[in-house]
């Protein structure tokens, strides 16, 4: 026996209104003081980077002032700005390691 009800549903689908979460973008500034190499291996150890792009991404460094080394989520960036500043204090070096919200 058929209803009137049949074709209704009973419960409405709810649509999701999650939002991606927001990106920081992790920067390297230049200095007078830390080492063009030093650069290099930060950049290999902390961002996985080949020595060839890193290269690249150091001299961009040096010559424009500052580059961004990655794109993150706001915990990845905040990791990285520290181990990268730790790990230049630890070794004598000023390098600046800022994150900004992209």
């Amino acid at each position: 026996m058929a209803t009137k009800y049949e074709n209704t549903s009973l419960l409405k689908p709810e649509r999701s209104k999650i939002k991606p979460p927001k990106l920081y973008k992790v920067l390297l500034f230049n200095d007078e003081f830390t080492t063009m190499n030093f650069v290099i291996e930060v950049l290999q150890t902390f961002f996985s980077m080949s020595r060839e792009r890193a290269i690249q991404l150091m001299l961009k460094v040096h010559h424009e002032g500052l580059a961004i080394c990655g794109v993150y989520i706001k915990d990845i960036a905040e990791t990285k700005v520290a181990q990268v500043s730790a790990f230049a204090k630890q070794h004598g070096h000023p390098l600046r390691c800022e994150l900004e919200e992209t």
